[in-house]
């Protein structure tokens, strides 16, 4: 049997039910299994058939981004070294077709894209100062000082529920399926109560929720979590007029003031190497799209002077420590910079946010007629020059999309690749409001797949557990409707009685096995919330939104480098549900 699945679901969706009750139960259904998910293994990943090593593999061939201190050569595609087999974990995922050729611009948020922080590192900072924000500026109890940051709990993904102090994973329908109450596990009682017994759905959006869709969200996630534990431990403590949500609208306002009073980057900008992962590869990266005749811009809603470090941190050899001047060399690798960006209302063309350049050496703004040069008051010039550049990269604050398609002279949106870290910020936005083709980089994608790789047996039982379920429950309704419908004896009724109750003992043996080896499964991903693709045998919400708006997604920018500039990217065979028992042998 030929076997293939959803496009963004790649492995993390190996053994759904979906696929486990297509297949016949019968006396060879263990080995059918095994085939099938042996099968299933090499076409579970939306890539062409010429990359197909999978994580395991130790070849040679296999191309490894640089490490995070800048100590391997990097390896791009249009090298000596290049066109080999590539890791799986640094592969470029497909959700729809994309020919590069009619990509004109390829375009890069700054944050957590092509700077990767260091969450130990940069949101423990963050956490940090949104305490002392809490404190000494909203009047919460000095407690909070001492309190700890476990950068690992929270995921992305994650719904907050304001009103109620609840933080929720869901899958792809909007069925909570892990609720906390702070950092208390809800039963499968209560997460009914509150979220499955209402005449009319939830939508689960603001204003009555949050959504942790970015990196730089983890942090406070972690801190509501923390505030509605002591809120239920320490009545009294905290005035009984704020309620959940005001906690949570306290906390954000705290993180908004870590951001604006600059102290955060401030830090971040006096050593960037200890916050910020150093990826040698990204130079190269955008040379090789360069040369490839395409124009890059970068669009970040950080401003000029934090934007200017950061990328000098990326592009050059030297750090802050090692030189006393910031050099604007970085900037011939662009066409267009527009910091301070406002995203997501960047990407309304009816957005009439002014647009000024910026003079980099001394960051001053420059009124322009819509990008357009114009002189300034008591300057001849219409604008000011970069020296020692070939190439002139023009450098930009505010505005919007229209005047970023005017400055790059982009006739169709969908001459547009950009690529982003953040489903609402960056990726649904540019996709939906303007058409853009995107890109998405999820980081923690390299680790999950390295997970399903090493766990891939341990997922074949729990498909072979899924199937022995599945068989059992079919007899239970057969067993049934025969003792209530068919005319048989009295001894024929025993014997079925019988049946049934080994049958029910059946089920349930093989019920607390399967769910007991599945939750084990999930932990081996993160204790607490499992896959960040799954929850249950279903898609979870993040993963959802990925395949919705992201045409592409992977782990780092710079795995762009490892691919031709001119690639068609392809998904695999996508089959309804009523198309799979058909498909031909």
């Amino acid at each position: 049997m030929r076997i293939s699945k959803k496009p963004v679901s790649f492995c993390l969706s190996l053994f759904s039910p979906t696929v486990s009750s297509r297949i016949p139960h019968h006396s060879g259904t263990r080995g059918a299994v095994r085939a099938a998910g042996a099968s299933q293994l090499q076409a579970s990943h939306p890539m062409d058939k010429s990359h197909r090593t999978f994580v395991g593999e130790k070849s040679q061939n296999v191309l490894h981004m640089a490490s995070s201190d800048g100590g391997h050569k990097p390896f791009i595609w249009s090298s000596s070294e290049g066109g080999h087999n590539i890791d799986i974990g640094k592969h470029i995922f497909c959700n729809r077709p994309l020919n590069m050729k009619n990509i004109v611009s390829v375009g890069f948020d700054m944050d957590y894209t092509l700077a990767q922080y260091k969450p130990e590192t940069f949101e423990s900072l963050a956490y940090e100062g949104t305490i002392k924000n809490l404190v000494y500026n909203l009047g919460y109890p000095r407690e909070l000082l001492d309190w700890s940051f476990d950068w690992t709990y929270m995921v992305r993904g994650l719904v907050l529920d304001k009103r109620r102090g609840n933080i929720l994973k869901m899958d792809r329908h909007k069925y909570v399926k892990v609720a906390y109450h702070g950092f208390r596990e809800l039963s499968k009682d209560e997460k009914v109560g509150t979220y499955g017994n209402t005449l009319l759905r939830d939508s689960f959006d603001e204003p009555g929720y949050a959504l942790i869709d970015t990196l730089f969200s983890l942090a406070e996630a972690y801190l509501f979590a923390q505030l509605v534990d002591f809120r239920d431990r320490n009545p009294g403590k905290v005035s009984e007029r704020v309620d959940y949500a005001h906690m949570y609208k306290d906390v954000r306002a705290a993180v908004d003031l870590c951001h604006r009073d600059g102290t955060l980057k401030q830090t971040v900008a006096k050593d960037p190497g200890q916050y910020i992962n150093k990826d040698t590869s990204i130079v190269p990266m955008l040379k090789m799209l360069r040369d490839s005749g395409r124009s890059t811009f970068l669009v970040t809603n950080s401003l000029w002077d934090y934007t200017n470090i950061v990328m000098n941190f990326l592009c050059e050899s030297c750090t802050m420590k090692s030189s006393n001047r910031m050099n604007f060399d970085w900037l011939q690798y662009f066409d267009v910079v527009i910091t301070g960006s406002s995203k997501p209302g960047f990407f309304h063309e009816d957005n009439l946010a002014n647009l000024f350049e910026v003079e980099p050496e001394s960051g001053m703004l420059l009124n322009t007629d819509n990008g357009s040069p114009m002189p300034q008051v008591g300057s001849a010039s219409p604008r000011l020059s970069l020296k020692g550049l070939n190439k002139m990269c023009r450098v930009f604050q505010g505005g919007s999309v229209g005047h970023l398609h005017k400055l790059l002279s982009i006739e169709s949106s969908s001459q547009v690749l950009y690529v982003g870290d953040h489903i609402y910020g960056d990726i649904l936005h540019s996709k939906k409001v303007l058409g853009w083709r995107t890109m998405l980089v999820v980081p923690e994608l390299e680790r999950e797949i390295e997970l399903l790789w090493k766990l891939r047996d341990i997922r074949k039982e729990l498909r072979l557990l899924q199937n022995q379920r599945d068989f059992i429950e079919d007899k239970i309704h057969l067993v049934k409707w025969s003792l209530k419908f068919e005319d048989v004896d009295v001894d024929e009724k025993h014997k079925m009685s019988t049946a049934l109750d080994e049958l029910e003992s059946q089920r349930e043996q093989v019920r607390s096995a399967h769910q007991q080896a599945q939750r084990e499964c999930h932990q081996k991903f993160h204790k607490v919330w499992g896959q960040l693709m799954k929850t249950g045998y279903q898609n979870s919400r993040f993963a959802h939104q990925v395949e919705r708006f992201a045409c592409l997604y992977t782990s780092q920018v710079s795995n762009l480098s490892l691919y031709s500039p001119h690639k068609y990217y392809r998904p695999s065979e996508d089959f309804m549900p009523h198309e799979f028992d058909i498909i031909p042998i």
